[in-house]
């Protein structure tokens, strides 16, 4: 068996996989909730009648304007797109061992190394995907709302800004691939992310954020602090030295460990 069977076979497990419509679903969702937000901010009288909610949107500081519709949008691909990212490579890995495929997949005259690759191939095309899906959406609403300040440079920094972010989250999935295949499921990688990100951002209000991998989105689109014009290059040191040690620990899990189920 060739590589490209083994990539066929991964993609021909979502087919019929729900999960693949629930992801796009869940992303999907995301710009009409910033879309409402932004409506509230910018019709305060409709607004009051909504109580609590209205309050809430009048004290975040936000603008009805193209600059803040952008902001909010890479705050849903960056911190949004790290945790539903995880939630698919958790599942790509993790359901092996959940439907008990493991051994037969692992007992296919194949270098398991090859196994690792085509699921991260297969979590980078769905992840491509469902931000380039979420993206037309994105703007096709921002435009369909006449928000006022926009021009094409700002829409090709915030692009830019909003298809990197997606980009370094997605240099971190291997780590979660390696805790799936270790812990032979889908919950244990779901809750490394999810602490992961805690610590993202407690260390992110500290000096060593540009040093700590889970820090650096939320530091690239200013969750902790005004947003990072540039990353520094210790930090694209540290992404691609986490991408390869998640690589690395993912195939030596499979080769070396036990992986009875």
């Amino acid at each position: 068996m060739m590589f490209g069977q083994v990539l066929a076979t991964e993609f021909m497990k979502l087919r019929r996989s729900r999960t693949t419509w629930a992801t796009l679903a869940v992303f999907a969702l995301m710009p009409p909730g910033i879309a409402l937000f932004i409506w509230i901010v910018r019709e305060p009288g409709r607004a009051a009648q909504l109580g609590l909610l209205g309050t809430k949107a009048s004290l975040a500081g936000i603008e009805a304007t193209w600059p803040a519709y952008f902001y909010m949008l890479t705050l849903i691909f960056g911190i949004g797109g790290m945790l539903l990212l995880a939630f698919i490579v958790a599942y790509l890995f993790g359901r092996e061992y959940r439907d008990a495929t493991a051994k037969n997949m692992l007992a296919l005259p194949v270098g398991r190394h090859w196994f690792v690759v085509a699921k991260l191939l297969v979590a980078a095309v769905w992840w491509m995907a469902l931000v380039a899906l979420v993206l037309v959406e994105a703007l096709a609403i921002g435009l369909a709302m006449g928000l006022p300040g926009f021009s094409a440079e700002l829409a090709a920094t915030g692009i830019a800004k909003l298809l990197l972010a997606p980009a370094i989250a997605f240099l971190l999935a291997p780590m979660v691939a390696w805790i799936a295949v270790w812990s032979r499921g889908e919950v244990a990688p779901i809750a490394f992310s999810l602490v992961m990100l805690a610590l993202g951002n407690l260390f992110g209000r500290t000096g060593w954020a540009e040093w700590f991998p889970y820090s650096i989105v939320p530091l690239l689109i200013g969750v902790v602090a005004d947003p990072a014009e540039s990353l520094p290059g210790g930090s694209n040191a540290v992404l691609a030295g986490t991408f390869m040690a998640g690589v690395a620990g993912t195939i030596l899990q499979l080769r070396f460990a036990d992986n009875a189920q």
